[in-house]
């Protein structure tokens, strides 16, 4: 056990978020979203909630300042509906430890699932809110 590293972070995770650069992203997924399908790096986190991920993580990972957004989710896609409380939860758990944080943007489910291939890591959650997939940028860590 480590301190200051929330138990919800596995052995596994805390390795990708180490060995992640700037620029370098990590999706969020929920426990339907296709990961093996788009990346060939994917980690399993059942039984997790995406907001409770992002108050495990972010206190370990600095968020890209450099892009107009480090935080992208899915768009719906036409004729379907967002519930806006998922990305309200996801907010209040980003905003914990940075309350000044870019906004979340969304992009087209495809487009989405494009940006997915080229992530370093997926991680498969126990999310079962719809359109719950959330991509984080990493940015460089500021020096201690």
């Amino acid at each position: 056990m480590l301190k200051g590293i929330s138990p919800i972070i596995s052995p596994d995770l805390l390795s990708v978020l180490a060995r992640m650069g700037h620029g370098d992203e990590i999706v969020l997924a929920d426990a339907h979203f296709p990961g093996e399908t788009f990346n060939s790096n994917v980690l399993r986190a059942d039984g997790i909630r995406i907001s409770d991920l992002l108050e495990a993580i972010l206190p370990l990972f600095e968020l890209d300042a450099y892009v107009p957004s480090p935080l992208i989710m899915m768009a719906a896609v036409q004729g379907d509906e967002l519930d806006p409380k998922v990305e309200e939860a996801y907010l209040k758990s980003i905003h914990k430890t940075n309350p000044n944080a870019a906004p979340i943007i969304r992009i087209d489910r495809f487009a989405f699932y494009e940006q997915a291939k080229s992530a370093f890591a997926v991680v498969m959650t126990g999310e079962t809110a719809k359109y719950g997939n959330i991509i984080l940028k990493k940015g460089v860590t500021p020096l201690i």
